[in-house]
């Protein structure tokens, strides 16, 4: 395809990965760049992929990353905090994504593809997702030109969204964030992986802003319900005051991996739709797959009954 080489920042996590399965799979040269950098164990004979060690706190990391690349995507992701190792919001998705928006620049790399979210604002109660509209601000005003691409909820194989809810199914009550009346478009990150890649080739666009969802918009309960249908697992849906559910995450914060947080109780008390004047699936010739047809493949016959 005469494509040059694309290095994915945070190319190890879940969306990183799916990212560079779809460009190695596109004929594409590829460098993981992570803190703890590693090669998939998918890889065939003939596949150019490197993997190296990269801090986005690092300029000099990042450098040494953007060498020789004609595209970048940041995939970069932290969702719990660990301010005693310098794992913050801030150092990863507002001063960490400004760096690398810069050093593109500086490098002459010709396209830098941002992930962000659907809803990132500096205005959300959200320290999180005020982060994220933050490194949005950054990355445009270090370069113009970057395209900011925001999912809503993933979902795949081995996701967190699909099973956190797999683990709420073996409990007696399914419990509700609210009447699980929130709207959500869940996403494959395969899809995503597929639109990021698009956006990272030569091809010109015009449109600096995607929102990507999938073709259905569920409520949480309706969602619910689907992955209990697929367990062919029936259990009751329990209705849970917001206020219950933050103060479980207050009390859950000081563990080091907490199952859940203040951020995601936030992020579960407002729609995540798709916008309107973003560019989309279709402007980029992608059919999203439906959370539904999506189950078998996602979460296969594990936990029935």
């Amino acid at each position: 395809m005469g494509e040059g080489l694309t290095t994915v920042f945070g190319g190890t996590g879940f969306l990183g990965g799916a990212i560079v399965r779809e460009l190695v799979e596109a004929g594409r040269p590829v460098r993981i760049a992570a803190r703890r950098p590693r090669l998939p164990d998918w890889l065939e004979p003939g596949d150019s992929v490197e993997a190296m060690a990269c801090d986005v706190r690092d300029e000099g990391q990042v450098a040494a990353a953007l060498a020789g690349s004609s595209a970048a995507i940041n995939a970069v992701s932290l969702y719990v905090e660990r301010p005693r190792a310098g794992l913050t919001f801030e150092a990863i998705h507002v001063e960490g994504a400004r760096r690398l928006a810069r050093l593109v620049r500086e490098a002459g790399v010709t396209r830098l593809v941002h992930v962000s979210g659907i809803g990132a604002s500096t205005a959300s109660p959200s320290a999180y997702v005020r982060a994220r509209g933050a490194g949005e601000h950054g990355v445009v005003d270090a370069l113009p030109k970057a395209i900011l691409l925001r999912p809503s909820v993933l979902f795949g194989p081995d996701d967190a969204f699909l099973s956190a809810l797999v683990r709420l199914a073996r409990l007696p009550a399914v419990p509700l964030f609210g009447r699980g009346e929130t709207r959500l478009q869940p996403v494959h990150v395969d899809d995503v992986a597929r639109a990021a890649v698009r956006l990272s080739g030569a091809r010109a666009l015009e449109r600096r802003l995607f929102e990507l969802g999938g073709p259905e918009r569920l409520t949480y309960r309706q969602i619910v319900e689907q992955v209990l249908a697929h367990l062919a697992c029936r259990r009751p849906l329990l209705p849970v005051p917001f206020f219950l559910w933050r103060l479980a995450a207050l009390l859950l914060s000081p563990l080091p991996s907490p199952p859940l947080t203040r951020d995601q109780v936030i992020l579960m008390q407002q729609d995540t739709l798709v916008g309107e004047d973003v560019g989309t699936f279709a402007e980029l010739g992608i059919v999203p797959r439906t959370l539904h047809d999506s189950l078998p493949s996602a979460l296969g016959a594990r936990d029935r009954g």
